[in-house]
């Protein structure tokens, strides 16, 4: 089962509609906000914040979103995540 089936609600509609609208800045923002509804370490914290990350890094701030990346991936090492695919990417905002 992957991540996207697991946690299929995780991604609150309004950070859908902010990227669908094109702010990514905002959604990146109410990401962070969701991520901090989780305790650090679990699944859903570190799609959020992978997910935080990836938007970040489309706005141009590289940075702070490889960090993220990076805090992300390290977690979703440690669970176990099936594949590098089964991590999510910016298709969890459609």
């Amino acid at each position: 089962m992957t991540l996207r089936q697991q946690f299929p609600d995780l991604v609150p509609a309004d950070v859908r509609d902010a990227y669908h609208g094109g702010d990514e800045r905002r959604a990146a923002t109410l990401l962070g906000r969701a991520r901090l509804l989780h305790p650090p370490g679990t699944a859903q914290w570190a799609i959020l914040e992978r997910l935080e990350g990836l938007l970040w890094i489309a706005v141009q701030r590289e940075v702070e979103g490889t960090f993220a990346l990076e805090r992300a991936d390290r977690v979703l090492d440690t669970l176990r995540a099936e594949a590098e695919t089964d991590y999510p990417g910016l298709e969890w905002l459609e």
